[in-house]
Formats: C-alpha cells, sequence, structure tokens
C-alpha cells in the first residue's frame, strides 16, 4: 500500500470535508501498489486522516474515500452506493433521478442515474476504472436494471490518463428509454444525450415553472430536448417556443411533445443569441422567458469571457419579457460563482433598461445534493426575476 504524508498543515482543507489530496500537497510517498489501489494519507505529524485511490498521473493523486480506519472491500462499495440510493428513496424520489453524486456521496468518480428502470453511469476516474466490474455487479444487486449504460465519454478522464468510452455495461437494450417527469413522459437517450443523456439537476426547477407560466407566452431558450418546454405546456403555458441550436434536440422536443398531445409548443432550431436580438427588433414580448444556456466556461481561465456571455443573452432576454412576466435564469457552470451570478444579474438589469427584482434563488434538485466543504458541488445556479418597470 501507498503511505502519502502530506506538507505541514495541508490536512485542514481535507478534514473540513474536501476529499481531494494534491500531489503538490505531499511531503512523501512510501510503499508501492498498483495506480487506483487504495491508498494511506498522514499528516505531516503522522496522524491518520484517511484512505483514498491513488493516481499518479493525476494532480488529484488521491480522492478520499473514508476518514475512518476501515477496510476498503466490495461490502464497503456496496453499503455506500445502497446508503445514497436509500437517501434518494426517502426523499420521495422513484421514476428517474441521480443515485449517486460522486465525492458528494462520499464515492469520487462515481455518476450514477436512475432512468426508469435502466441506469447511465459515469466511472470517471482511474480509482472508479479499475472496480468497474464490481460496481457494475453492485448495481445489478442493489437496482436490478434492465439494463446499464455507460457514458464515460467525459474529457475529465483524460486528466487521469483515461480513453473515452461509452457502450452497455449490463443488457441488451434500446438506448432510447421513456421516464416520467413532474407527471410528464420524456424521451432520454442514454447514449448521445447531454451528461447520462438528460439534465437531471433540473427536474425541480422545471416543476417550479407552475407558479409562472399559466396563461403566459413562454420562450424557452437553449431548450434541450425541451425539458421546461413540456413543464411550461403542462402547466397552462397559453404557447410555448423552445429554441435550440441543435437539429437534433429540436426533433426530441418536437417528438416529446407529441408523447403527451401537447399542441401549444411550438420549435425553432437557430442560435439563441441571433433570435433574442430578431424578436427585440420586431418588438415581440414574452410573458415567461426560460434561460437555461449550457456552460459558458469550464475553466477558471475563461470566467471573464464566460461572464460576458451570460451578461449579453440576459440583456437580450430582458428586454423581451412583458412587464409583469418572468425571467428564469440559469448557470450551470461551477467557475461562474453564486456572487458572480448575481453581479451577472445586477448589471445586465441596470443595462437592459428594465426594473426588476429577484423572487426566488434556487440551486439543483435535491437528488443533487452537496457535500459541505465541497463547494465545486454546488454549480448550479437559477434565479426568478419578475419585471416590474
Amino acid at each position: 500500500m501507498y503511505v502519502l504524508t502530506l506538507k505541514k498543515n495541508e490536512e485542514k482543507r481535507i478534514l473540513n470535508g474536501h476529499p481531494w489530496v494534491y500531489a503538490n500537497e505531499v511531503a512523501k510517498i512510501e510503499g508501492k501498489d498498483a495506480q487506483g489501489s487504495i491508498a494511506k494519507v498522514c499528516g505531516n505529524d503522522g496522524r491518520f486522516i484517511g484512505y483514498g485511490y491513488i493516481n499518479h498521473l493525476s494532480k488529484i493523486i488521491v480522492r478520499i474515500l473514508t476518514y475512518r480506519d476501515e477496510p476498503i472491500d466490495r461490502k464497503f462499495f456496496y453499503d455506500r452506493i445502497k446508503a445514497s440510493n436509500d437517501l434518494r428513496l426517502a426523499l420521495g424520489y422513484r421514476n428517474n433521478y441521480r443515485a449517486v453524486f460522486g465525492e458528494n456521496d462520499l464515492l469520487p468518480g462515481l455518476i450514477v442515474d436512475k432512468y426508469g428502470e435502466y441506469l447511465s453511469v459515469q466511472l470517471l476516474t482511474l480509482g472508479m476504472e479499475v472496480r468497474k466490474q464490481m460496481i457494475t455487479d453492485i448495481l445489478v444487486e442493489i437496482f436490478s436494471p434492465k439494463g446499464i449504460y455507460e457514458r464515460s465519454d467525459v474529457t475529465v478522464r483524460e486528466k487521469e490518463g483515461l480513453p473515452l468510452v461509452k457502450g452497455a455495461l449490463y443488457g441488451s437494450f434500446d438506448p432510447v428509454v421513456t421516464i416520467e417527469e413532474n407527471g410528464i413522459k420524456m424521451l432520454v437517450d442514454l447514449e448521445n444525450g447531454q451528461k447520462t443523456g438528460y439534465f437531471l439537476d433540473q427536474k425541480e426547477n422545471r416543476a417550479n415553472l407552475a407558479r409562472y407560466v399559466r396563461g403566459k407566452t413562454v420562450l424557452d431558450c437553449f431548450s434541450n430536448v425541451g425539458g421546461f418546454a413540456m413543464n411550461a405546456a403542462a402547466n397552462g403555458a397559453s404557447s410555448v417556443l423552445a429554441i435550440d441550436i441543435s437539429r437534433t434536440a429540436v426533433d426530441y422536443i418536437e417528438k416529446n411533445a407529441a408523447l403527451n398531445g401537447f399542441t401549444n409548443i411550438e420549435t425553432l432550431c437557430a442560435d439563441v443569441f441571433e433570435k433574442l436580438r430578431d424578436f427585440r427588433k420586431e418588438g415581440r414580448k414574452f410573458g415567461v422567458v426560460v434561460l437555461d444556456p449550457p456552460a459558458f466556461t469550464k475553466s477558471k481561465d475563461t470566467v471573464k469571457e464566460a461572464y460576458r456571455g451570460y451578461k449579453d443573452v440576459n440583456i437580450q432576454a430582458l428586454k423581451l419579457v412583458e412587464k409583469g412576466g418572468f425571467l428564469v435564469t440559469c448557470s450551470c457552470s461551477q467557475h461562474l460563482t453564486v456572487n458572480l451570478f448575481n453581479e451577472m444579474i445586477k448589471e445586465s438589469v441596470a443595462q437592459s433598461g428594465v426594473r426588476a427584482k429577484m423572487i426566488e434563488f434556487r440551486t439543483q434538485s435535491r437528488d443533487h445534493g452537496t457535500l459541505i466543504g465541497l463547494d465545486e458541488g454546488l454549480y448550479l445556479k437559477v434565479a426568478v426575476l419578475a419585471i416590474v418597470g
């Protein structure tokens, strides 16, 4: 077993709940074992800190699994995965939800999403990759799914020295499955859909649209496969226009509308930035505008550029909301912090020429709960603004 001794005072962040040990925080490494194996982490004074799995190829050399002196075996992973899922069941989740949220469920590098009778998983780190078969067997035992699809086609794996892969891990099945979200049927493409197939983290925010859309015209921007659009249509919107630049996404919006018998949804395959300006020139207004863009930044280096992009699209959207209407604006980038997000909103309102007040501030759904001490886990910000003048 590898034994890592940290530099002086480097254990404080880790003991406060942040489960990553960076290579530059390590004073010395003793022992030897396979990469991805369990390593022991000690403070500079030799006291035990925890166990985690090791990867010398990564800047995060160890990801902590436990702060207890306990065996890291199959039972350990079984108990952790079951406890993670049991929490979701206790919260009332059944048909579709995130069952395991990596570090936030004390299982760094493992994502497990439930889509009806199927699971979609990501193994993002070497420590999880070398345990793939064991984890698959445990998932079959706990969930009894009809199939498990792997979506480890995420570039973060390259930092672990791993290739990008996707494909069925268990069962033979059509990767396009049907789920039920907030009473609405949705087609989810486990093979090619966003993330593990769908944006489950917005589930409760989509349901929350019911407070605002009844009798209103709704513009759903960056609609993806139409989650916000379907929830708006189901909750009394007079009409919904869903826009996405992807033709594949727009096709799914239309399929999902047909699946639910919605006749009040129109689609448009277009660049959102351009269409918002076109609508402004046309003098068009909406009762509710939803902005749920992709992450404009995935690193600290591009935050300033992303900030300008978020501000631009928010200014344009604010100008399109009628007085008494609402803007629902989101950011899924962890690098655009809560403070930056709120500052962006403040500047956007000031430069748009409208008067607005914040009605709600929300985050990701409860199945995406975040570990205290791991700030990276809290990434989704959602603000509801009422246009008052």
